[in-house]
């Protein structure tokens, strides 16, 4: 497991690093049906999720990171204070910071999560 992020020092990663293959990072579950494989860049924090049709809702919540929903497949009910859009493949959902957010799988799903600047924690677990 790559140590915790420190400025300047890559967040545990190589001083350079071009290219993540996240298929060799080892998923975690931060919630039931959630398996994500987390990394970072020196700002940002990037999530793949594969999610199951039956995942556990992500409660809503809000952080003072802006956080952007890229869904690659299936579909997603992604709520932005207040407001539900159901979204599927090529949609991105922009959440600003400190706003109030939940999202529930309407099937088995994958997608991709950016977080800026870098989120330490997810779900209760360490993001590195």
């Amino acid at each position: 497991m790559a140590p915790p992020c420190e400025a300047g020092l890559g967040c545990g990663y190589p001083d350079v690093m071009a290219f993540v293959d996240s298929r060799e990072l080892h998923p975690r579950q931060p919630l039931a049906g959630w398996n994500g494989r987390f990394f970072h860049s020196d700002h940002m924090t990037f999530v793949y999720y594969e999610i199951d049709a039956d995942a556990v809702p992500i409660h809503e919540h809000r952080h003072p990171e802006e956080e952007v929903w890229n869904v690659v497949e299936g579909k997603l009910a992604i709520t932005i204070d207040g407001v539900e859009h159901v979204a599927g493949p090529g949609c991105a959902a922009i959440v600003p910071s400190n706003t109030p957010h939940s999202t529930r799988a309407l099937s088995a799903s994958r997608a991709i999560v950016v977080d800026f600047p870098i989120r330490d924690r997810v779900g209760g677990l360490p993001t590195n």
